[in-house]
């Protein structure tokens, strides 16, 4: 193996580490884990550390990217989730360049145009300078890439050699020919080839020498006779025919003689009415596939749109013979014999219907047999393709099935959805059909665009949706999706039966699933988003891995590739008619079951937020979001109150910190309504959650009333952290409401958090006290309170505590003329809240930090933090100012006041459209080395220059 950078060859290191770039080589631009690239590199040696494998990545990184900068991600061995790939184009790899170079070769040779076909199989054969992975031979990771490579070079020298014949170089290719023979005995082309070139030089005694050598090759080595094509060749030679003689100049085939096939050549697919939307690059790829593979299956559920796209790859072929369309729909019975008979009946074939029969029709024809809806035979279908693939060499599959085949060297394109724009304009297209003179307006196609959404951009659904266009609006049909097997009904009667009815067409699935696949199927309907096997076990209640793969090779279910755990996913109109079928006692169990394990999660990541994990707890609860809904709304239709109290209170933190306060409070408004006073231990833990969004809303009266029935009802439970909590929500907002004295109640919640043993409930109340005598004036006596709290929060690593007495600390300093210590306390705790992925809390601390930077000198920047947290604010529904009235419209004075108007409203416009990215690179640089403003550094400021964002 060698690597060249700018044309000069470059070190890979041992042979270990040229074994990982081997690996990924072979993988070919696919994602291999971390693990997998130890086992495949090391292959049953001792595998090394993780830190071995990254060094040797390292090292290679600095080979194939000598030039890259330190600490610039790399673009070639990158790094992606839990593993490596190598990315470059196709051209960059020798194998890659041959692969592409050979399929083309072969294309123009099919094509009738030997000269450049030759000229391209000439270029790709020159890339090869021995074996395929020579020096890692005996590792598993290379026997396939091998296998599949020296099947590429046997088809891609082959083709060379009749390309020289058609082009009547006859004598000057034999002895290439002869010892092509003697390295591939039992490639019967080969022998096909040396045969046609020996009678086409005039030596017809050699050529049937060849002939009997090729015939005891094949009987000593496999005992099987020489196929059919070499059999017509050998009575062709003895009797002299024209067939084997030079061919006249005009396109033909890349054999350079004409076998009687039995059949006259031609094609039969049927042409579309309709033209495709929205496939370009699905045809592409398939393309592609076929030149690479001989044996392709395109699979999908149904209404996917695999038929349509078969007919568009396969009318682009240039084949001199085929396409052979075979439908095999109406088949009912799974007999070999009675696929055969399809087959054969399609290719017009009169005189026998086996197997065997078309291997000798096909044996020497190059051409694509088209197999459509093979999933209901599945046995009988994968049995006759592979015989006519081991005895046809010609020959290429392309199959449309739910399922796979399983046949060795299947390559498998699964069919995805249309994506919204282009659903959309399948709509449009269809609809104008059915209703000629209707204009759409824009608003209908957006309204388009959701109905494809919302019908996962299955081709079939959005067809019959648009056809409904005759009797009812864009909208209305929108609205009517709510039951959608009900209206996507009306296909045209021409088609398909299975294409006349969405329903149908998921009934034709339905009824090929075992038992045990039914019933997974109908409980895994009941998930609202992607899951992994863990979550389908415990909705299933048993192990379900067998079902599950049944599901996915049915097309009934996606794997989600590059997931790891796996994750799997079902179109919404699947779960919606597996709902459906499911028995009601059944469904209600599975609903049950995802209760259940959305509590459980839940409560697991409610466990994990206020910690250093807070960030990993966050994005597991939004990534689970969609089955909360789902959750709360089975919950509150069963009428489990009890459940939906507890789901609450779980998800209080997390609708706190994301920002999610309408949600949260009507989730909880809905779930306190259908609870009566009893249960006092979830009531007081979901009044605490209703009393905590209050307050980020502003509204310091409910929340406070929240807090004291919180606080009632933990009593009665014998709860005494949600009691103590209780008590200091409820002195905090009474105390910004107004109400005197509240900083008295707040110490005897200190007293009762102490007493409970929780140190980060302590610290919590520490910081309703100091919040409290801030605002009694005691700005000192404050600030040592905080403090205390801050050092416990950190101690028991309750980040959220941390945060929330830093943020009042910084009011104090404001308070006390110390701008520059609340700078420095506002820009660390802004970087532990972004790490943390706390929204509601970055927005509070940044909106401070704003009018930090205005006192202290810095207006422009403040103003800059301070466009961003109003546009990042009203994206998320969230207002600082609302959740403190009082501190928040005077800190945005004091940021609004130190600037101009006009440089006022720059800044606030340049902080509204910052990234991420440019927002925590200002305040890095602010950290670093804040207050130097001057000439030469005037264009690290945002607002000075409005040209680009790309100056942050």
């Amino acid at each position: 193996m060698t690597a060249t950078v700018d044309g000069r060859e470059v070190a890979l290191g041992g042979p270990r580490q040229r074994a990982v770039l081997a690996v990924l080589v072979a993988a070919r631009g696919r994602l291999v884990t971390q693990e997998s690239l130890i086992a495949q590199a090391w292959d049953e040696r001792r595998p090394p550390s993780p830190a071995t494998l990254h060094s040797y990545v390292a090292a290679l990184r600095r080979a194939l990217e000598p030039g890259r900068e330190a600490g610039r991600t790399a673009g070639v061995l990158v790094r992606e989730h839990i593993g490596y790939a190598l990315r470059t184009s196709r051209h960059a790899l020798d194998a890659e360049r041959f692969t592409v170079l050979a399929a083309r070769g072969e294309e123009l040779l099919r094509g009738g145009d030997p000269e450049r076909a030759a000229t391209v199989l000439g270029e790709a054969l020159s890339l090869w300078r021995g074996p395929a992975y020579a020096e890692f031979e005996g590792h598993a990771f290379a026997a396939p890439e091998t296998a599949r490579l020296h099947g590429l070079r046997l088809s891609a020298q082959e083709d060379l050699f009749a390309a020289e014949l058609a082009r009547g170089r006859h004598a000057a290719v034999i002895g290439d020919l002869e010892k092509h023979t003697a390295e591939e005995p039992l490639s019967e082309r080969g022998w096909e080839l040396l045969t046609l070139a020996l009678y086409r030089s005039g030596r017809q005694a050699d050529a049937l020498a060849a002939l009997r050598t090729a015939r005891r090759m094949l009987a000593e080595e496999l005992g099987i006779d020489p196929g059919p094509s070499l059999r017509r060749l050998e009575a062709a030679v003895l009797a002299q025919d024209e067939t084997a003689a030079p061919p006249a100049p005009a396109p033909g085939g890349d054999l350079a003689y004409g076998a009687a096939t039995g059949a006259p050549r031609g094609r039969n697919l049927p042409f579309a009415l309709t033209g495709l939307v929205g496939r370009e690059e699905e045809r592409e790829r398939v393309a592609l596939l076929l030149q690479e593979h001989r044996l392709v299956t395109l699979t999908g559920p149904g209404g996917i749109g695999k038929t349509r796209l078969m007919l568009e790859v396969a009318h682009a072929r240039t084949d001199e013979d085929g396409p052979w369309l075979v439908e095999l729909a109406d088949l009912e019975e799974p007999d070999p014999q009675l696929v055969a008979v399809s087959v054969a009946d399609a290719l017009g074939i009169r005189d026998g219907a086996s197997a065997a029969r078309l291997a000798e029709v096909l044996g020497g024809r190059r051409t694509l047999l088209v197999l459509d809806n093979c999933e209901h035979l599945l046995q009988a279908a994968a049995g006759t393709v592979a015989q006519l693939l081991s005895r046809c060499g010609g020959l290429r599959v392309l199959v449309t099935s739910r399922e796979p085949l399983g046949i060795t060297g299947e390559a498998v394109y699964e069919v995805p959805p249309l994506s919204a724009e282009a659903g959309g304009e399948l709509f449009l297209a269809r609809a104008r059909a059915a209703t000629p003179g209707w204009v759409p307006q824009e608003s209908d196609a957006e309204v388009a665009e959701r109905i494809c959404q919302e019908l996962d951009g299955l081709p079939l659904a959005i067809e019959l949706a648009a056809a409904q266009c005759r009797v009812l609006s864009v909208e209305q049909i929108s609205t009517a999706l709510n039951d959608r097997f009900s209206v996507l009904v009306g296909g045209p009667g021409t088609g398909p039966a299975r294409h006349r009815a969405l329903r149908a067409a998921m009934e034709w699935s339905y009824r090929m699933l075992e038992r045990p696949e039914r019933e997974t199927f109908h409980r895994l309907s009941v998930f609202a988003g992607s899951f992994d096997l863990d979550a389908a076990t415990a909705i299933c209640g048993r192990p379900v891995l067998a079902e599950l793969a049944a599901l996915v090779r049915k097309s009934l279910v996606t794997a989600e590739t590059g997931t790891t755990p796996r994750r799997y996913r079902m179109l919404e109109t699947l779960k919606e008619y597996g709902r459906k079928q499911a028995e009601p006692a059944e469904l209600a169990a599975a609903q049950a079951a995802h209760r259940s394990w959305v509590l459980a999660r839940a409560a697991a990541a409610a466990r994990w937020m206020e910690g250093p994990h807070a960030a990993r707890a966050t994005e597991q609860t939004t990534r689970d979001q969609p089955e909360v809904r789902v959750a709360f709304t089975s919950a509150l239709l069963a009428r489990d109150g009890a459940y939906a109290l507890q789901l609450g209170g779980a998800l209080m933190r997390f609708w706190y910190r994301s920002g999610h306060v309408a949600e949260g409070l009507g989730w909880l408004s809905a779930a306190l309504e259908l609870t009566p006073e009893g249960m006092p231990g979830p009531r007081a833990r979901a009044l605490i959650a209703t009393s905590a969004l209050n307050y980020l809303k502003g509204d310091f009266a409910t929340a406070a009333r929240a807090a004291a029935d919180a606080a009632r009802h933990a009593r009665d439970a014998g709860d005494t952290v949600i009691e103590a909590q209780g008590l200091s929500y409820r002195a905090l907002f009474e105390g910004m409401g107004g109400t005197p004295g509240t900083a008295r109640r707040a110490e005897a919640a200190v007293e009762l958090a102490r007493i409970s043993g929780e140190p980060w409930l302590e610290a919590e109340a520490l910081m309703v006290l100091g919040m409290l005598l801030r605002i009694d004036g005691e700005g000192e006596r404050a600030r040592e309170v905080l403090t205390h709290s801050v050092t416990l929060a950190v101690a028991c690593g309750h980040r959220f505590v941390q945060a929330s007495s830093s943020w009042l600390v910084m009011k104090s300093d404001l308070d006390l003329g110390r701008a520059e210590q609340a700078l420095t306390t506002g820009l660390a705790t802004l970087r532990d809240l972004e790490e943390d992925q706390d929204v509601t809390g970055w927005l509070v601390i940044a909106h401070t930090t704003a009018a930090a930077l205005a006192l202290a000198g810095h207006a422009e920047e403040g103003a800059v933090l301070l466009g961003v947290v109003e546009e990042r604010g009203a994206r998320v529904g969230f207002s600082p100012m609302l959740m403190d009235p009082v501190d928040g419209a005077r800190q945005s004075t004091q940021v609004h006041e130190a600037l101009e108007p006009r440089d006022l409203a720059r800044c606030l416009d340049r902080g509204g459209r910052m990234s991420p990215a440019e927002v925590t690179g200002m305040l890095t640089r602010s950290a670093a080395g804040r207050g130097e403003y001057d000439a030469a550094g005037a264009d690290r400021w945002p607002c000075r220059d409005s040209s680009s964002p790309a100056d942050l």
